[in-house]
């Protein structure tokens, strides 16, 4: 029993590492291929690097739904969102305060408050069916085609010239290379980190929802934390709050929808009373907090600190929750 929590432990620690260097590996081969294709820097900044941020979310959400635990699944999603506004978006505020400028940013935040609103309709009846998923895939391709079509008409927004700078230069052979090792990287780290995962959580007797919410959730929003921080000291901000927006969306349409296609089950109502509410609940202090009302748009280090203590409060809540 001890020998196979220690390799629970292991197949975690090393899933995530490989999980995190592989999402970056993938992401630098696949907008390198598309910079080599000739599509435009804000059209892949917004669709290529957006999905490759949320890349080891949605292999975890695929894994989890093929082995018969979508509630991992559900909870790396709802949980993620929840740990890329309160945790990624607040230490990245803490390190250097974030100001808002562009105009692609402030349309995207309508539509994240939408397809947050439409994943919580789909499954007020507590039941994530085929249907519920096949809406948010469907919402997926729907959002994608708005940003190519945003991204074609934005040639001034401030976005560009900081993706600009971003995308790598390199040949197309060595930008397949990074893309295959860092998909195959993505692979296997997933299974060995769901596989762990589910181990722990049976032998501490914890749900597959709560382990998804946490542990999951944190280590797949790693690659989020570090391109967060990195664009903010690099001084492109709306980069470092468009990873967050992005990735959200992709979440609930993608990781979240991929269990209703594969694994239909009925939701934990913890889901709707606890999880929903603190992810819209911390969707709109990001809202008030950055998006700027007839002036440029500000996180400071104060409304960083508010948002770590907002994650802290709703791990406050797990806990009591789990344990009542």
């Amino acid at each position: 029993m001890e020998q196979n929590i220690l390799l629970s432990v292991m197949a975690i620690i090393i899933g995530f590492g490989l999980l995190v260097w592989g999402a970056e590996r993938f992401v630098h081969g696949a907008a390198a291929i598309a910079r080599n294709l000739g599509i435009s820097p804000l059209i892949i900044g917004l669709t290529v690097v957006g999905i490759g941020t949320s890349a080891p979310e949605i292999l975890i959400s695929i894994v989890a739904a093929w082995q018969g635990n979508p509630e991992l699944a559900v909870g790396n999603a709802l949980g993620s969102n929840i740990t890329n506004i309160a945790l990624v978006l607040g230490v990245t505020a803490m390190v250097i305060p974030l100001s808002v400028r562009s105009e692609t940013l402030q349309r995207e935040y309508p539509i994240m408050f939408m397809v947050m609103l439409v994943a919580l309709v789909l499954v007020i009846d507590d039941f994530l069916g085929f249907i519920d998923g096949l809406i948010l895939i469907s919402g997926l391709f729907l959002m994608m085609f708005w940003m190519i079509k945003q991204g074609k008409k934005q040639n001034r927004d401030p976005m560009v010239k900081e993706f600009e700078e971003e995308i790598p230069h390199i040949s197309t052979p060595k930008a397949i290379l990074w893309f295959a090792i860092g998909l195959t990287l993505l692979i296997v780290s997933s299974r060995g980190l769901v596989w762990g995962s589910v181990n722990i959580a049976h032998a501490a007797g914890i749900s597959d929802l709560v382990i998804g919410l946490t542990i999951v959730a944190i280590g797949t929003s790693l690659p989020e934390l570090a391109a967060s921080i990195m664009s903010a000291l690099k001084k492109e901000p709306d980069i470092a709050i468009g990873n967050i927006i992005g990735s959200n969306m992709f979440n609930l349409l993608v990781v979240f929808g991929i269990p209703g296609l594969m694994s239909p089950h009925h939701v934990d109502e913890l889901v709707l009373r606890r999880d929903f509410p603190f992810m819209i609940g911390l969707s709109i202090a990001m809202f008030i907090m950055a998006y700027g009302f007839k002036k440029p748009g500000r996180i400071n280090r104060f409304e960083g600190s508010l948002l770590v203590a907002g994650y802290i409060a709703y791990l406050g809540t797990l806990y009591y929750t789990a344990v009542a």
